[in-house]
Formats: structure tokens, sequence, C-alpha cells
């Protein structure tokens, strides 16, 4: 391929995004003078504002905007259009498959052997039932490397623009002189997670320890997990929860001096803009750190330190119980001191 237009397409959540960013960044490097394409869903979109390696953000929505058989014929003239050579289903769905099919792109390349996938990838590029388990990215850049792509780094970046900082900093308002510590308790009940009483508990330790000033985020369903952090705390927290929009979320999270999370997307955004991260994580092999977690230099991952926890058969909603609030602490405190506080 002499300048080869490519569509990438990732139709899923937050952190999965920013996983596959390292594929756009391979895709150019190989191809500089390509047209890049990723498609996404709507929420996920401002994660790709400002990245230099793609061409165009195409917003697939099922649910609202492209609906319906209708919805469906509309994404598939408008890839038509793009005159696509070759489609990198990082993430495969039926619908999607199809649209790709008909759309009529030439090279199709997805996971997996199903019915639908054997009838509508011209290529399918096997995890080998994840044997030996391997990072999210690495997975997905084997779909660049199916195209004959050198992969260099399974780095991942997002880009900020210097008016977004400078709206982050107005928002918080913090002294330059204390630790900014982010705390997200939620996740969606996509992996296990520590309750909200036992992040009160660590931002109230932060405050008492450190001195620090605790930023609590979230979605507008989250803010209940904000008061209930608050109310176990002796000094305010801040409460961004439900307040922000995504391209805010970035930046207030690049302002902070640690985030504190378990496996959730803000978890990757922070790992991508290189904030230090303290991540709790499951040991179970569909949600452990060696396929989810953060790519930041600087991370430090919490697991619980017997192996499995006692809420371990709970499944999605297993408490995390065994992982310690001092383990927390200790955590923070080893990414504190390797990444002292700047002023800003």
């Amino acid at each position: 391929m002499s300048s080869p237009r490519i569509l990438v397409i990732r139709p899923d959540r937050i952190g999965d995004v920013v996983l596959s960013v390292p594929v756009l960044e391979a895709l150019r490097n190989r191809w500089p003078e390509a047209y890049l394409a990723m498609m996404v869903r709507p929420y996920t979109h401002d994660v790709l504002i400002g990245n230099p390696w793609i061409d165009e953000i195409i917003v697939d929505d099922p649910d609202h905007a492209h609906r319906g058989p209708t919805g469906f014929l509309k994404q598939i003239r408008k890839l038509r259009t793009g005159t696509f050579d070759t489609a990198l289903m990082l993430l495969p769905t039926m619908r999607i498959a199809w649209m790709l099919f008909l759309a009529g792109i030439p090279r199709r390349i997805g996971v997996g052997h199903t019915i639908y996938q054997t009838l509508t990838f011209t290529r399918s590029v096997s995890r080998n039932q994840y044997i030996p388990l391997r990072h999210e990215t690495d997975y997905c850049l084997d779909m660049a490397e199916a195209i004959g792509v050198p992969v260099k780094t399974n780095r991942t970046s997002i880009f900020i623009m210097d008016e977004e900082r400078a709206c982050a900093r107005s928002i918080l308002n913090f002294e330059t002189d204390r630790p900014r510590i982010g705390i997200h308790p939620g996740n969606g009940h996509s992996a296990p997670n520590w309750s909200p009483e036992r992040y009160g508990d660590l931002a109230y330790q932060l405050q008492k320890q450190y001195k620090a000033q605790i930023v609590v985020t979230g979605d507008a369903n989250e803010k209940t997990l904000a008061k209930r952090i608050q109310a176990r705390t002796s000094e305010a927290v801040v409460s961004m929860a439900g307040q922000l929009s995504l391209r805010q979320l970035i930046a207030v999270i690049n302002e902070l001096d640690v985030l504190v999370s378990s496996s959730t997307g803000p978890m990757h955004l922070a790992g991508a803009l290189g904030v230090p991260t303290v991540s709790l994580f499951c040991p179970l092999p569909a949600r452990s750190p060696q396929r989810w977690r953060p790519l930041g230099d600087h991370s430090s991952i919490l697991l619980p330190p017997n192996g499995e926890c006692a809420t371990c058969d709970h499944g999605p909603m297993c408490d995390l119980s065994d992982i310690s609030v001092d383990m927390a602490l200790n955590a923070i405190e080893e990414q504190l001191s390797n990444c002292p506080i700047e002023n800003q």
C-alpha cells in the first residue's frame, strides 16, 4: 500500500479507546501519507481530540443517530464515501462487521471465528484463547502487525490544549504546595472495586497525614459515591462528579499528583497523561493488571496480598476487601516521593 486509507474501529469504553491509540501511532509511522480514521461511540469521541495521528473521527451511535435500519444504511453510505481500503476491527460486533462488509471495504481484519465473523472478515487474527495472557494494547497491535506494520512501542497518549489546562486549574483552584490526590470511586460495575466508605477512609488519612487536597471524579450517576466519601472525611473534598465533560475530566486528571481508582477509564486516561496512578486490581485473569494495567511510567498496582479476596466469588461486585487503606497509603507515598510536587 503506497498511501492507504485505513479505518480503525473500537466501539466500546473510554479505557479501551485509550489503549487502542498505539495502533494509530504505529500506522502513522508506517505510512505518513495515509488517511487514517477511527470509528468510536459518541461518549469516547473526545479522547481522540487533538490526536495528530488521525485525519477523521467517525462516530457510530446505534442507540440514537444511527439506530435501526435507516441509521445502519446511513453509516454504510458514510463509509462508502470514505473509500477505505482497510478496516481494523479491534473489537468486532456483528452490526459493525456487516456494515464494513456492505460498505465494500476490501480488507476487513478482526478477531474471532464465529459464523458472522467468518462471513464478513477477510482475515481473522487469533488471540489464542488469551494464552499466554498479554496486555490489551498488545492484542490491538496484533492487528497492525497483520498488515505489515512494525510495532515499536505500546505507549499510549492523550493530547491537551493549553486553554484546557488553564481551565482545569481554574476549576480546581488548588494550593500549589499541597498534594493533589484524585479519587475516582466508580467503574460502572465493570471490575471489582472498593466501597465508597473505604475510599473515604483513605481520603481522611490523606488529609490527616499529608494535608492532601482531594478531588472526587465521576459521572452524574456517581454523585452519591462522592457524598459517601465526604461523610468519612474531616475536611471538605472537591466533588466533580457529574460536573465535567470528558475533555474537562482529562484536563483535571492532568493536574493531579496521583489518581486512585479501580480498573476504569480514568485510570487509563491518567496513565496516558503520565499522571501517577494507584490502581486496585483483582488477580483473576479476565480482570488482571497483566491485561488491563495503566500504561504510564508511574503506576502502582494493588492486589490482594493472599491472592483471591474473601469476596472473590462475588464476581464484578467483589469489594477487594483484602486490599487495605494502609497498602494504598504506602503506594501513594511512594508515588509522591518519586514525583515531587511542582508548583504550578
